[in-house]
Parts: structure tokens; C-alpha cells; sequence
């Protein structure tokens, strides 16, 4: 794949995508469809097992362009157009396949954040932070994403305030796994990603699938279709695999079926 904004290399069955968009990594609509299109293919790509995100530099994303704003208006259907991409950008990370670490290498604001939340586990710099400050240039979104992760209170101050989250209180918060000084965030990260790849593909494919359709589904269906998954993992030549494999005290050879 060819991107402007995007650097991405493989390694291991390990992907990492990191957004290049000097100074602050700001999206505009050419590095969402490269977003899109990178988390579209990277979830079909049988050599990718876990994708990590991050940004160059010293910012993880800065949000939306703004200097974008003022166009929008003035086209019919602009805005529904940009809203649709903003939204199919954060819904490319949480449908893809395969598991996403967010890297938070530094602020990550607005639709930064919102990529943050599209990624499976956060891992942050101690320099990093987050925020929602739409409201400091007359707009306001991103309330539904920060009630679902804050208190009422933190959530509804962030959002009327723009009031920014450090990665310090993030962790107190269990909300990151680990908050690091920045020479240690990317060797932690890939410890993460190494294990995950690791795993069976096939059932880890199917451990991302209910860990998104589960929260959506009530507690008995959601456990139900969890207990489907095991029937069916446990036919796999994986799971043949991975139980012979620990009665002889060796690693696992997966084939992914």
C-alpha cells in the first residue's frame, strides 16, 4: 500500500501504521480515506495477526483540520460527507478483524482521541493526554464516546471545558495499561503486540469479533454466543494444536484453521 500520511510496516505479523501529517498529525479528509483504506486492508491481510497506531513526532493526533471547516458550508452535502468519512475513520478501527494497540505518543485531541477509541488497548507516554475541546472553537461533539469511558461528572466537565485528561490520571483511571516515559511506550507496546500475535489467529479473530458484539447484547445472549465460539474453536486444527502443544510443554504451531 502507498499512502501520503501514513507510514506502515510489517514485521513479525505485526502491523505499524503511524500517522505522518507534520506538525501535529491533524486529519483532514485525505489522510481519513488513508486511514480507512489501511484498517480495511490490514483486516484482511492473513500476515497481519495485531496492528499498532501511533503518530510521528510528538503528537498522536491534534483532531480535525480545522482550516477544512470553512468550506464545508458552502458546498451542498459537504458536511454530510465529512461526517460520513469522520465516522467510517473511527468504525474502520473498531469492525477491523484484527486487534489495535493505540500507542499515545503524545496529544491525542478531538478525532485523536476518537481514533484512541477505536483501538482495542491504550497504551500512553507520560506525556501524553487526551481532551474533547470542540467547545474552545464553537462546535461541540464527542460526548457519547466520553460518557462511555468517564464518570458523568469528568465526562460532561470535559466536554463543556475542553479540559484536558493526562495520561497520569488515565492510568489511575484503568483506562491506558501503562503510562511510560516515552523511550519505553513503542518496546512495551510491541511486548503487547508479540503476544497477541502470538495466539491463534483464527480465535483471536473470533476473541476481537465478541469482544465489540458483546457489548451491545444482552448478558445471557452475549454469553451464549460466547460459548458458541468455544464449540466452534473447538473443532479447529488450532485448538488440537494448542492442547497437544501444552500437554508436550512446547510452543504452539498455528496454522489458522
Amino acid at each position: 500500500m502507498d499512502f501520503k500520511h501514513l507510514e506502515l510496516t510489517l514485521d513479525q505479523g505485526i502491523a505499524v501504521v503511524t500517522m505522518n501529517r507534520p506538525p501535529v498529525n491533524a486529519q483532514h479528509a485525505e489522510l481519513r480515506s488513508e486511514l480507512i483504506e489501511c484498517f480495511d486492508t490490514l483486516s484482511d491481510w492473513p500476515d497481519v495477526a495485531c496492528i499498532v497506531i501511533t503518530g510521528a513526532g510528538k503528537v498522536f493526533s491534534a483532531g480535525a483540520d480545522i482550516r477544512e471547516r470553512p468550506q464545508l458550508g458552502e458546498r451542498p452535502g459537504a458536511y454530510g460527507r465529512h461526517n460520513r468519512l469522520t465516522r467510517e475513520c473511527h468504525y474502520a478501527m473498531v469492525e477491523c478483524a484484527k486487534p489495535i494497540i493505540a500507542a499515545i505518543n503524545g496529544p491525542a485531541l478531538g478525532a485523536g482521541f476518537g481514533l484512541v477509541m477505536g483501538a482495542d488497548i491504550w497504551v500512553a507516554s507520560e506525556d501524553a493526554y487526551v481532551a474533547m475541546p470542540e467547545i474552545n472553537v464553537g462546535l461541540a461533539g464527542g460526548v457519547t464516546y466520553l460518557q462511555k469511558y468517564f464518570s458523568q461528572s469528568t465526562a460532561r466537565r470535559m466536554f463543556y471545558t475542553g479540559m484536558p485528561m493526562p495520561a497520569r490520571e488515565l492510568y489511575r483511571l484503568g483506562l491506558v495499561e501503562a503510562c511510560l516515559p516515552a523511550e519505553q511506550l513503542m518496546p512495551y507496546v510491541m511486548d503487547i503486540a508479540r503476544e497477541i500475535a502470538a495466539k491463534s489467529p483464527i480465535a483471536m479473530r473470533l476473541a476481537k469479533e465478541a469482544a465489540r458484539l458483546t457489548l451491545s447484547m444482552p448478558t445471557r445472549e452475549a454469553y451464549r454466543y460466547e460459548q458458541g465460539n468455544t464449540v466452534a474453536l473447538s473443532k479447529t486444527a488450532d485448538a488440537r494444536e494448542a492442547q497437544q502443544a501444552f500437554l508436550e510443554k512446547r510452543a504452539p504451531v498455528y496454522q489458522g484453521r
